[in-house]
């Protein structure tokens, strides 16, 4: 199955999700395989790559590499922080997308 993504995680987005209940730790999981198979199912923030899929009333933000084919679960976060954390992955795109090369050469 070319098609596939591969899902990848940030350390931030990996201590978000240990103090998440095991319902949306499973919900997670979940997500992990629907993105393997789409990466945009979540809705769009701004930029074709940069998504957000809702966990009840909190936000899991990701980004899209097509190019890599590959996704970058990057953090978990709240309705009230929202829009600082849209703006703070904006400002470090770049820095996610060498973040998860090195990810992918150290995972070969």
């Amino acid at each position: 199955m070319t098609n596939s993504y591969l899902v990848y995680t940030t350390e931030t987005f990996d201590k978000e999700v240990l103090k998440l209940s095991k319902d949306e730790q499973e919900r997670i999981d979940g997500l992990y395989k629907q993105l393997k198979k789409n990466p945009y199912v979540g809705d769009q923030l701004r930029y074709k790559h940069f998504r957000e899929k809702r966990l009840r009333e909190k936000r899991i933000y990701y980004l899209v590499y097509d190019h890599l084919h590959s996704v970058l679960l990057v953090t978990i976060g709240g309705k009230k922080d929202q829009q600082a954390t849209i703006d703070h992955i904006i400002d470090y795109f770049d820095e996610y997308q060498i973040y998860l090369e090195k990810l992918i050469k150290n995972n070969n």
